[in-house]
């Protein structure tokens, strides 16, 4: 199912870089397998590091919550966009500069680790705003943030997520809180940092030397198109936010490398396949019809995937029907309605 260097998918590669919401965890519970993947590709000598959008928690703070639930990793291996927001401001800002932070105690933290000044009112004459995800940002926060650009502050946003996964289904992100303060403004940030910008994914693959680098993520408007940005293979697997029908529909500039159910493709060659596929394979083939496509065939639901994404992707269409019983219960299996 892959070209990879072995009969897994992780044999081409010298390192993995994990998204970590709806790859790795689920709010603060490991997602099924992720423990066991992990520790499978450390067991092999496989670098692994870890890529999250997630500005409400600082690296160290990050790789202990993962290895509290028996991922091991250093704060070294974790990327968070607000270290890199930081890291950037650090860079254009003389030190000690005040800048006003929307968003969680973290993305203070890493602003003053960067030897700049975290402030909260825009009458402290902030030269720059950075906005991250935190729980408890409000009118105020956005309020403040509104007067400080205006008068003339350089804004960055750690990222535009607009939901991040929860038990619940989707919950608003960190994108739906900056759309907010852009419609105030009717402007976008100055500068993004976090996914799909590439920044994230080339200082994770500079690690890697000379080797191939993997990314895995769940949500193709960040982890795959950053990857693709960053012109390196991703893996997209259906555990998190995005789903077949979204896959189906996707732009060329979010389509991932491979798809999986879940982490076992990085492991097990019948679990995981290349996208697109050939228009017929495994048993299945598609054909026009009015309004979309008619799956035909009998076969494995991942190579009717690997059909449907060819068939979509050439002609425009993502809507689906089903030629047969057996076609019925693959498209049932892949999440799609009839």
């Amino acid at each position: 199912m892959t070209d990879a260097a072995g009969d897994r998918l992780v044999d081409g590669y010298a390192l993995v870089v994990f998204d970590l919401d709806g790859v790795i965890y689920l709010i603060d519970r490991p997602i099924p397998g992720a423990v066991e993947a992990v520790g499978r590709l450390r067991a092999d000598g496989l670098a692994v590091a870890y890529a999250t959008n997630n500005a409400s928690r600082r690296s160290s703070e990050v790789a202990e919550l993962l290895t509290g639930m028996g991922v091991v990793a250093r704060p070294e291996e974790v990327l968070t966009s607000a270290a890199a927001a930081a890291e950037l401001l650090r860079d254009r800002l003389p030190a000690g500069a005040a800048v006003l932070v929307v968003g969680a105690e973290a993305l203070r933290a890493e602003i003053r680790a960067a030897g700049l000044t975290p402030v909260t009112r825009a009458d402290e004459s902030p030269v720059a705003v950075v906005q991250g995800y935190g729980p408890q940002v409000g009118w105020v926060d956005l309020a403040e943030a509104s007067v400080a650009i205006r008068a003339g502050a350089t804004w960055v946003a750690t990222n535009t997520d607009r939901t991040l996964p929860s038990g619940r289904g989707p919950l608003p992100g960190n994108g739906s809180l900056v759309a907010a303060l852009r419609h105030a403004l009717n402007r976008p940030p100055d500068l993004v940092v976090g996914k799909p910008e590439p920044a994230l994914f080339t200082t994770a693959a500079r690690r890697a030397g000379e080797g191939r680098t993997l990314v895995v993520g769940d949500r193709l408007d960040t982890d795959i198109e950053g990857a693709r940005r960053a012109g390196l293979d991703s893996l997209l697997v259906l555990t998190g936010v995005s789903d077949v029908s979204e896959l189906l529909a996707a732009p060329e500039e979010r389509r991932p490398t491979y798809v999986a159910r879940d982490l076992a493709g990085l492991f097990d060659p019948a679990a995981v396949i290349r996208v697109p596929g050939e228009p017929a394979v495994g048993g299945w083939s598609t054909a026009p019809v009015a309004g979309g496509l008619e799956l035909r065939g009998a076969g494995r639901p991942l190579d009717a995937l690997a059909v449907l994404c060819a068939a979509a992707w050439a002609a425009g269409e993502s809507a689906v029907r089903p030629a047969s019983p057996e076609a019925e219960r693959a498209l049932a299996a892949l999440g799609l309605s009839a």
